[in-house]
């Protein structure tokens, strides 16, 4: 699951980085209000790549979905770009957990299953 989150997550380090520049053509937000907006969203994503498996750490990514979501409310395109990430989040918990399941059974199985 670490593995999936973490390259969802690194994805939106990008693309927030990539909307704080097209905010950046608003002319009623300051600069340095929405790097520091975005800073913060972009240390958060780094961050959550490795609290993915520690508790509270899925809740915080869905957290940083939402956050996502709701921005396109500065940026319209992030309504979109927010709903496919969240979407990506949850087959990375999903599919990950899958397949963290069947490493686990192959493990208690050992190397003669092989």
């Amino acid at each position: 699951m670490r593995t999936l989150c973490s390259s969802t997550l690194i994805g939106e380090f990008f693309i927030i980085g990539f909307a704080g520049l097209v905010a950046m053509k608003d002319d009623s937000l300051s600069a340095g209000a929405v790097w520091t907006v975005c800073g913060v969203a972009m240390l958060l994503s780094v961050v959550l790549c490795g609290m993915v498996t520690r508790p509270g750490g899925v809740q915080l990514g869905w957290a940083l979905q939402i956050a996502l979501i709701l921005s396109g409310f500065v940026v319209p395109m992030m309504f979109f770009l927010g709903a496919c990430f969240a979407g990506l989040w949850w087959a990375s918990i999903h599919f990950g957990r899958k397949i963290d399941e069947a490493k686990a059974r192959w493990a208690e199985q050992g190397p003669s299953a092989a």
